[in-house]
């Protein structure tokens, strides 16, 4: 079937159902355009999403996101889902450090209510994993830090760890604070990560409200927001989604508009937003639509592995934990979301695990299960009812020095085309909100070269 003729109103292709293209088309759907919203995959969500495994429903990896969110936050409640993924009242993360001499150590980052920076005071001066001195050294490299400013492109060529020792940060500090963070947001540790995106993080995170860095998580599965309640939205509205739709090409009329091929139909549209991976833009990307295209295939990736333990009683009491001196790097209980009913479900969120994407599962159960028995004391005994892992090798782009030079912007030298994903230019790392920002930054500048003006809480410069 192909689509033909000029039809009003005007038409948009979107190309890619992860969370960029999932905004664009929310927002062209909003402004009155009729959308077409195409997913090669069988579900919505992109790399944020949930599968079934028995009786269970299981997320492919523990996502977070934080208060200064704010493109997240505004996409939950556009989509009906802002409850079923609560922020904290106020940041607490626990953090246990099992190679301590005297044993195991217990301590939190706590904010309180006093203004930026002193809201952190009273937490990092009882912090037990750091000396006096090395508490002290933090607090003046984070007002360095905030004296920053990460839309400065020289930063893109400085490594984290770099700046990190030249204001006085020991390699305990990295560990215990620096990189417990920045591992986790960044999917990097310090020395490969760009001095320009930690400094986003860090200032945005820890530095600009009291609230900013309060966590929030889904408490449902991800698909029950990324695809049920996405997709209920993008009905309403009267968006066409079609999945396990797989774009072949992209190409521009003699008349100014774009044809979308895909096996068995051709779609005509006003503009088009590819909201796809990286090497998949450019393997779609007309001639000449950007001036050097290969850069997006200078853009590495950097893989996530997440661990997943079934135990047959409950082994932990709080909702999430982070760990010290251990290959144990984020925990989190997700017993309820999932469905469990014979006893406790966790997930070890294991970021930057380049080292051992590929392990066997039997090594990888070798590995964690004496870890967490280390780390749990409850758990040594505790029957394990299920071990299983998921694997996202191309979880994140790399945020290397250097990378932000070859993200693109959302406009293209193409009339009509425009580019959304996390991997674009949003000045955040690979985050969900990213790709949120760069949906609607994308739909912002198709709107506006439509002449269809549409203002946007989250509108920003293309």
């Amino acid at each position: 079937m192909t689509d033909e003729g000029r039809r009003s109103p005007q038409h948009a292709v979107v190309v890619g159902g992860g969370l960029a293209g999932i905004t664009a088309a929310l927002r062209l759907a909003d402004a009155g355009l009729r959308v077409t919203l195409l997913e090669g995959r069988p579900r919505l969500g992109g790399l944020a999403f949930s599968f079934r495994r028995g009786d269970l429903t299981v997320d492919n990896g523990q996502h977070v996101y934080l208060r200064c969110c704010t493109a997240y936050r505004w996409f939950l409640h556009r989509i009906g889902g802002a409850h079923l993924a609560p922020l904290q009242d106020r940041l607490d993360v626990p953090v246990l450090d099992v190679a301590h001499p005297r044993g195991p150590r217990l301590g939190r980052l706590r904010r309180g209510s006093l203004p930026v920076p002193l809201h952190l005071a009273a937490s990092l001066a009882t912090y037990p994993h750091l000396s006096l001195a090395e508490r002290a050294s933090v607090g003046r490299a984070a007002l360095a830090l905030k004296r920053l400013d990460p839309a400065d492109p020289a930063l893109d060529g400085v490594d984290f760890a770099t700046w990190l020792a030249r204001h006085g940060q020991s390699p305990r500090t990295i560990e215990a604070l620096w990189d417990l963070v920045g591992v986790a947001t960044l999917n990097a540790t310090a020395p490969h990560a760009s001095l320009q995106l930690a400094a986003m993080v860090f200032r945005t995170g820890l530095l600009s409200d009291p609230g900013a860095a309060d966590i929030g998580w889904a408490h449902v599965p991800l698909g029950d927001l990324h695809d049920t309640l996405a997709r209920k939205a993008l009905d309403s509205l009267g968006v066409r989604t079609e999945l396990r739709a797989r774009v072949t090409a992209v190409s521009r009329h003699g008349d100014g508009r774009w044809r979308v091929e895909l096996p068995g139909e051709s779609l005509t549209a006003d503009t088009v937003v590819l909201a796809v991976p990286q090497r998949e833009a450019h393997g779609l990307l007309p001639h000449g639509a950007l001036d050097d295209p290969d850069r997006l295939l200078d853009i590495g990736t950097a893989p996530i592995l997440n661990v997943h333990v079934l135990y047959d009683r409950k082994v932990l009491r709080r909702p999430f934990f982070t760990a010290l001196g251990s290959p144990v790097q984020w925990v989190f209980d997700r017993t309820d979301a999932s469905g469990y009913t014979g006893g406790q479900y966790l997930a070890l969120s294991q970021s930057a695990a380049g080292h051992e994407i590929d392990e066997p599962v039997a090594v990888l159960r070798e590995r964690y299960l004496p870890e967490l028995e280390r780390l749990l004391p409850a758990a040594r005994g505790a029957g394990v009812r299920d071990f299983f892992v998921t694997r996202e090798r191309t979880a994140t782009f790399a945020p290397t020095p250097g990378v932000g030079r070859l993200r693109p912007g959302a406009r293209t030298n193409a009339p009509g085309l425009h580019l959304a994903g996390a991997w674009t230019a949003t000045g955040w790392p690979a985050t969900m909100e990213g790709a949120v920002r760069s949906g609607s930054t994308a739909a912002g500048a198709a709107l506006r070269a439509l002449g269809r003006p549409h203002v946007h809480p989250l509108e920003e410069a293309a």
